[in-house]
């Protein structure tokens, strides 16, 4: 699969290849006079091994990601003040460089402020020690910062886009609410030591007190489907049941609700006269001690549809690839209630994970393989949707979670043609199916029967597509990809569950199409062959076997355990008023087990998989703490190949689940936790598995 702008401009002599000029209006980014439909993943470099770098992001490349988005936090590379890091897994230049090999343009975050779930949001301790007011026109702050933006430049000189380079553009502070003076004072830094770059960007919410000047930064917005932050541990909590409706307004009103409470539900005066992008699309989520979220693959695929019929033309993924926290010097680099700032949760110590497409480890889970549907849809279709402008057939705002009275769907359309979408999926509602549907979108009305739309159907249909010289009328199929070559156009589609598979073209209507997959075209035309796919074969459309293969078991572990917990530890209410996270001390009264690893075993691809229930679990090697999960009802994976060659045993501390834990766990393991009744902990079993 192509990247966004193609690898030419990184080739070594780069005076004989033009650079793609990058502009954008209000719908879209354009590149040499081409629109694009982008699709934009966060992946944090210094969470990752360098070592790991290069195949990760090619798995980036290859899951439809066309732009590589990452945070550089301040206190992973200047814990100690003057002190800078670029070594090893926080060897910014490298990562880039990677990036640009790959063909992949890069939007660097760079601060002060990050969050990402990092300590004080990613500005160092001795910052916050400093005195100086945080994130403001403080001259003294505003000299900090730029000692950290000459070094970041310092890593990016010769990497910028007008060099050949891959950094198309840098976002500015994050989730900042106050006078847009400050950002644009940090904009000026950047830009005098040299950050001149296409486009510049900052997070759309909250509503800054004073705008920035119009074209300064575009605004970039996000939803998830459900948080971590929130102060509750009911589940269901907080608006995110909004993220699955379609609506005409960009902000939400459910991101960082711990910290920018009630949000209003409103389009900025002037927004929308920028492109409608994303930079926090929820590509899954983290787990608090607090809030155990389980995220499930439709949620992220329902949104990005929602997005995409709402009129967004990047999908910005937040994250798209899991990590570890780096090692401190100092301290732990994790979020927590006990920090001095940006003490709003109690986070892991060690994992990143986010469940996101892909994991910690780099595990292709479900949803890499469902949201390349539409990644392919979006290279391949991009350039006739991003013009095309969004409508909304209901008459009403939605009014309450799982309200389900209607179809939801919307449709982009210009001079006739167009894409409906449909979102019949809602987290923790299950959705009726809904009969007699026909669409009526301007002078069309499609198909020539009504159907039924099962519920859980997240869908696009294309109507009045030209297609080869042909006109594609409608299909209750959903487009994924389009490929020509010697006189004849490939267009694959996709059948969606209970829609029986209808093509109309030139007004002739084929409905007896069988899904044939790749061996051979479920219809042929002069100069056309269609090909109709399961959702199975359509995520793996165009992969290499290696990344389409099924994960297997290799072995199982043999466990002992060496120590039954002694106490229950006291969960104690931190700074924010919800339940603190355990520390170092709490896991010498854990359960301890041993697991060995079995002599033989290829690590190279290899996860250690533990199926336990507990509270909190922590793996060792050699009494290093190396890893963490907090139980949410997944298991807890580890990779092999990140373990010393000559290791073989690694040991295991779970702390036990308690009565009437204020936490919340996902109510489809209530039988497992017994609604917190249980006193426990158990380790079912422990495999060493491939890596899918």
């Amino acid at each position: 699969m192509m990247a966004l702008m193609g690898t030419a401009l990184m080739a070594a002599d780069k005076q004989e290849k033009s650079i793609p000029e990058v502009t954008w209006d209000k719908y879209s980014l354009i590149v040499d006079g081409k629109r694009q439909a982008a699709v934009m993943g966060e992946v944090h470099y210094s969470r990752i091994p360098a070592n790991e770098w290069q195949q990760e992001v090619r798995k980036m490349k290859e899951g439809g990601i066309t732009i590589i988005a990452t945070y550089i936090f301040w206190n992973h590379i200047e814990e100690q003040q003057g002190i800078f890091d670029w070594s090893g897994q926080r060897n910014l230049r490298r990562f880039v460089e990677i990036c640009g090999e790959e063909g992949l343009p890069v939007i660097l975050r760079m601060g002060p402020y990050c969050h990402g779930e990092a300590r004080c949001g990613g500005i160092p301790d001795w910052v916050v020690a400093s005195g100086c007011k945080l994130r403001s026109m403080d001259k003294r702050f505003l000299g900090y910062v730029e000692a950290l933006y000459r070094q970041i430049y310092t890593q990016a000189q010769g990497l910028l886009w007008k060099e050949g380079g891959p950094i198309i553009a840098c976002q500015f502070d994050n989730e900042y609410r106050g006078s847009g003076d400050y950002l644009m004072a940090l904009k000026g830094i950047a830009t005098k030591i040299g950050f001149d770059l296409p486009f510049y960007t900052r997070t759309g919410w909250p509503e800054l007190s004073k705008p920035t000047p119009f074209g300064a930064m575009i605004p970039l917005y996000g939803d998830y489907a459900d948080g971590f932050w929130d102060r509750t541990t009911a589940e269901g909590a907080g608006n995110y049941w909004k993220a699955f409706h379609f609506k005409s307004f960009r902000s939400s009103t459910a991101i960082a609700s711990e910290q920018l409470k009630d949000q209003k539900e409103k389009l900025t005066e002037g927004d929308e006269l920028y492109p409608y992008f994303t930079c926090e699309l929820g590509g899954g989520m983290m787990t608090s001690y607090h809030r155990r979220v389980y995220l499930y693959p439709e949620d992220a695929y329902a949104m990005a549809v929602v997005k995409l019929g709402s009129g967004s033309n990047l999908l910005g993924y937040y994250m798209y690839h899991g990590g570890t926290n780096p090692e401190g010097k100092l301290t732990n680099l994790n979020e927590e209630q006990r920090t001095p700032s940006t003490n709003h949760n109690d986070l892991p110590v060690k994992t990143y994970d986010f469940q996101a497409p892909l994991g910690e480890f780099g595990q292709r889970n479900p949803h890499y393989y469902s949201l390349r549907t539409l990644h392919l849809f979006m290279a391949h279709f991009g350039e006739q949707l991003a013009p095309m402008d969004a409508y909304f057939p209901q008459t009403h705002e939605p009014a309450a979670k799982g309200e389900d009275g209607y179809l939801r769907w919307a449709y982009r359309e210009k001079e006739g043609s167009g894409f409906v979408f449909i979102n019949n999926y809602e987290r923790f509602y299950k959705l009726t199916d809904k009969a007699d549907v026909r669409f009526t979108v301007g002078s069309t009305c499609f198909p020539r029967k009504p159907i039924t739309i099962p519920s859980g159907t997240m869908a696009i249909l294309p109507y009045n597509l030209k297609v080869a010289g042909y006109n594609i009328d409608y299909a209750t199929t959903q487009p994924v990809a389009m490929r020509s070559g010697d006189g004849t156009t490939q267009l694959y589609l996709m059948a969606l569950d209970g829609i029986k598979p209808e093509v109309s073209i030139d007004g002739k209507v084929r409905s007896n199409l069988k899904a044939l997959g790749t061996a051979r075209p479920a219809m042929k035309l002069q100069g056309l062959d269609i090909y109709l796919l399961g959702k199975a074969e359509a995520g793996r459309l165009f992969l290499p076997a290696e990344a389409v293969k099924e994960a297997r078991i290799l072995t199982e572990c043999a466990i002992e355990k060496k120590q039954s917990y002694s106490v229950l530890r006291t969960i104690t209410m931190g700074a924010q008023k919800v339940a603190e996270g355990p520390i170092d001390a709490d896991f010498e009264a854990a359960s301890v087990y041993t697991i060995a690893i079995p002599e033989g075993v290829d690590r190279s691809n290899a996860l250690l998989d533990i199926k336990y229930l507990g509270d909190v679990a922590r793996l060792y090697v050699d009494g290093k703490f190396i890893d963490d999960n907090f139980w949410n009802g997944r298991h807890f994976q580890y990779a092999l190949w990140r373990l010393p060659a000559d290791c073989h045993e690694v040991e295991l501390r779970i702390l036990p689940l308690q009565k009437k834990m204020p936490v919340y766990f996902p109510s489809a393991f209530k039988s497992e936790v017994e609604e917190g009744v249980r006193i426990g902990e158990r380790v079912d079993r422990v495999t060493i598995i491939e890596r899918q």
